[in-house]
C-alpha cells in the first residue's frame, strides 16, 4: 500500500515538473526577462555602472549594518548570493553541458542577461511595498503581491510555497549535498554532519537579522573568491584549451553538430533549453526568492537596489557558473559521460589531484550551507507574512530538523518534490511583475529624473 501511494505522488510529481519546467516556466521567466528588458529600457546596460558602485562603494564603511530597520546594499546583496550561489553552480551546470553540450553555456549566459532586467523590477517593488512587522523590517513578492496586486490569495499562495520549496525540502537537498561530499572526501558518517551542519545554523539563525547578515557578508565573499581562485589554477594549467573552449560554446549554441560523450547527438533546442533553465534556475530571476534580501536594504532610492539585484546575477551565473563550465569543458570531462556534481568533482581531480577533490568538497559545502542560511532567511519572510513573529521559532526548529532529515535521506522524491514546489511558486510571483510592471517602470524614471520620493 505504501509503495503504491509513493508511486503515485512520485508520478503526480514527475507529470507537474514536466508541465512546469518543460512547458510553461522556461517560456514565461524568458518572457518576462524580454518584456521588463524593453520596459525598462536596457537596464542591463545602463545601469550595471552605478549598480556596482551602489554595491560596493561603502563595504569598508560601518553605515547602515544590519539592524531590525534592514541591511546595506552590499549584505542585501551578499545575502541574495548566498542563496543563488549554492548547489546548482557547480552540479547544474554540468548537467547542462552534459545534456545540452557547450552550446548551452551561451544560453545560459543569455538567460542571465534578460534575467537581469527581471530581478531589477522584483527589487524595486520588493523596496516600494517593504512593511513592519512586530517592529522589524521585511518584505518580499508576498507584500507586494497582497498590497499592489491587492490579491491575498496569491500572496498566502506564494508563502506557502516557498516555505515548502526553500525552507523545508530545498534545505533537505543542500543538507544532504554537504553530507555526500564531506563523507566521500572525509569518510565522516552523514548524521554526524548532518547533526553539525544543523548546530552551525542554529548558532546564526538565532541571532537574527544582525547575524545572518554579518555572516554572509564575510563568508560569501570569500567562497566565491576561493572557488574562483581554484577555477583559474586548473585554467592555468590547461590554458591551450580556453579558445577552443569558448569558440565550441558559441559555435555549438547554433549549429546541430554532434558532440561528444554525454551529450551524443545534442541539438540546438536542447542547448537553448538545458542552458536557459539552468541558468534561470541558479541566477533564480524571477523566481521570487531574492526580493526578500533586496526589500529590506537602506538605500536613498529603490532603483538603487534594482540595479544591486543585477550585480548578483552576474556574480553568480557569468563568473561562477562560468568558472564550473570552463574547468569542464578545459579538462575534457564534459566528454567523459559524467553528469551533475560528479562532472566537477572529476574536472578538479583531473586539474589539482586528491587537492581537489577535498577541494570541491569544501566548495560545494560552502555554497550549499550559504543557500541554507538564505533560504531559511526568505521562508522566514513569509512566515512573517502569515503567522508574524510568533511562528518564527516554530519555523526555526523545523528547519533545523529538516537539515538533520536531508542529511541521511536521500529519495529522488525529496528532489523532485523541491523542483516542484520550485515551479510553483514562480507562478504567482511572475503575475504579479507583469501586472506590477508600470509601477517599476516609474520608480526607474523617477530615478533618472533624479526626484527622490518616498516609497516606504
Amino acid at each position: 500500500m505504501k509503495e503504491n501511494v509513493v508511486g503515485y505522488l512520485e508520478k503526480v510529481v514527475n507529470t507537474v515538473n514536466g508541465l512546469l519546467w518543460d512547458k510553461v516556466l522556461i517560456f514565461a521567466l524568458l518572457g518576462t526577462g524580454i518584456y521588463y528588458t524593453i520596459r525598462l529600457g536596457f537596464p542591463q546596460i545602463s545601469k550595471i555602472k552605478p549598480g556596482f558602485k551602489q554595491a560596493f562603494g561603502g563595504v569598508f564603511s560601518n553605515r547602515d549594518k544590519a539592524d531590525r530597520d534592514g541591511m546595506s546594499s552590499f549584505q542585501a546583496l551578499a545575502t541574495s548570493i548566498a542563496a543563488q550561489v549554492g548547489t546548482g553552480n557547480i552540479a547544474g551546470v554540468a548537467t547542462a553541458l552534459a545534456a545540452g553540450g557547450p552550446g548551452a553555456i551561451f544560453w545560459m549566459w543569455a538567460s542571465a542577461i534578460l534575467g537581469m532586467a527581471t530581478i531589477f523590477g522584483e527589487a524595486v517593488l520588493a523596496q516600494k511595498y517593504v512593511e513592519r512587522v512586530d517592529g522589524e523590517v521585511t518584505g518580499g513578492p508576498s507584500y507586494y503581491l497582497s498590497k499592489g496586486v491587492k490579491s491575498k490569495f496569491l500572496a498566502a499562495f506564494f508563502s506557502v510555497s516557498i516555505i515548502f520549496a526553500l525552507g523545508f525540502v530545498g534545505n533537505m537537498v543542500q543538507s544532504n549535498s554537504i553530507s555526500v561530499a564531506v563523507n566521500e572526501a572525509f569518510g565522516i558518517n552523514k548524521i554526524i554532519i548532518g547533526i553539525f551542519i544543523a548546530i552551525c545554523a542554529a548558532l546564526i539563525l538565532i541571532g537574527g537579522i544582525t547575524r545572518i547578515a554579518s555572516f554572509t557578508e564575510l563568508v560569501v565573499p570569500f567562497m566565491a573568491v576561493l572557488y574562483i581562485i581554484g577555477s583559474i589554477i586548473i585554467l592555468g594549467k590547461n590554458s591551450s584549451q580556453i579558445i577552443p573552449s569558448f569558440k565550441d560554446i558559441f559555435t555549438m549554441a547554433f549549429t546541430t553538430k554532434a558532440a561528444v560523450g554525454g551529450a551524443v547527438g545534442v541539438s540546438v533546442k536542447q542547448a537553448v533549453k538545458l542552458g536557459i533553465s539552468r541558468g534561470l534556475f541558479s541566477n533564480e530571476a524571477g523566481m521570487g526568492s531574492t526580493p526578500h534580501a533586496h526589500a529590506i536594504a537602506k538605500v536613498d532610492h529603490p532603483a538603487q537596489q534594482g540595479m544591486v539585484a543585477m550585480v548578483g546575477v552576474i556574480i553568480d551565473t557569468v563568473i561562477v557558473c562560468t568558472a564550473t563550465a570552463m574547468i569542464n569543458l578545459v579538462t575534457g570531462v564534459h566528454t567523459s559521460g559524467l553528469t551533475g556534481a560528479a562532472m566537477t568533482q572529476k574536472a578538479f581531480e583531473i586539474g589539482l589531484g586528491r587537492t581537489g577533490v577535498i577541494f570541491i568538497a569544501i566548495s560545494l559545502s560552502f555554497f550549499a550551507f550559504t543557500t541554507i542560511i538564505g533560504w531559511y532567511f526568505f521562508g522566514e519572510a513569509n512566515i512573517k507574512y502569515l503567522f508574524g513573529q510568533k511562528g518564527v521559532n516554530t519555523y526555526r526548529v523545523l528547519v533545523l530538523l529538516f537539515i538533520i532529515l536531508g542529511s541521511v535521506l536521500k529519495v529522488q522524491l525529496v528532489w523532485d518534490m523541491a523542483d516542484m514546489f520550485n515551479g510553483i511558486m514562480v507562478i504567482p510571483n511572475l503575475i504579479g511583475l507583469i501586472i506590477l510592471a508600470p509601477q517599476a517602470v516609474e520608480i526607474l524614471k523617477d530615478y533618472d529624473s533624479n526626484i527622490i520620493k518616498t516609497y516606504k
